[in-house]
């Protein structure tokens, strides 16, 4: 396999990233091509779809390749139940490849680093190595009829968190940031089974350190400082 871009997003860490692609719509992705791809005539025909998938590497989940587990804790499930690595999309498998379904926003062809595409609802940290891009076709890959088993009851059984942002914190954000960020939130990034209301998470986006607390269903930022 051969990495032919790396994305650049506002995560610098894994945490925070939304369990899938495009639950926060307003996440934006800049994909850089690597120097041996940077050719215009790769991206021909683009400009027609508005969305792609992207398969890339899961390089901060790689082991040693030797040994595997059939089964994993998805953390909708609150860490504590297992599933067949198959019926999961955890990092944890035989192969690290993740896939995501991407809305492009822009596609520039000429740039100092070659032809960019930008993109929005992306769930990759930043510097994830691509391996593959693919126009999303929705005549074949759109099924509205399909099943989504554990992941989509336990996703009915979850309310978006209100979230709080204090004015002092709010105007360090520009507009768009500031709304992926109450996105980021609003989703609960974390751990299913962590529910202290005392507990102060930390969350790096977008240049920040943000901190906040969860209480009662409302995700509450208590401080952020540029790293």
């Amino acid at each position: 396999m051969k990495i032919i871009a790396k994305i650049h997003t506002d995560f610098k860490t894994k945490f925070g990233i939304p369990r899938q692609s495009g639950l926060v719509k307003g996440l934006k992705g800049r994909i850089v091509f690597e120097p041996e791809y940077r050719n215009a005539e790769a991206l021909r025909g683009m400009e027609g779809f508005s969305h792609i998938w992207l398969l890339w590497d899961f390089s901060e989940a790689h082991r040693d390749g030797k040994s595997w587990s059939p089964t994993v804790r998805p953390p909708r499930l609150g860490g504590n139940q297992r599933m067949g690595v198959w019926a999961t999309r955890s990092p944890f498998r035989p192969n690290n490849i993740g896939l995501s379904s991407v809305r492009i926003s822009k596609i520039v062809l000429h740039t100092p680093d070659g032809p960019v595409i930008e993109v929005e609802g992306a769930d990759l940290m930043d510097g994830t190595p691509i391996l593959d891009i693919k126009p999303y076709l929705p005549f074949t890959d759109s099924h509205p009829d399909a099943k989504g088993g554990f992941a989509e009851e336990q996703n009915r059984k979850m309310e978006p968190l209100e979230v709080e942002i204090p004015s002092d914190i709010a105007c360090l954000f520009d507009t768009e940031k500031l709304e992926a960020l109450r996105g980021v939130l609003a989703a609960d990034p974390r751990p299913h089974y962590q529910e202290d209301p005392e507990r102060t998470y930390a969350l790096e986006f977008a240049k920040y350190e943000v901190k906040f607390q969860v209480r009662e269903g409302r995700a509450i930022i208590i401080d952020a400082h540029i790293l």
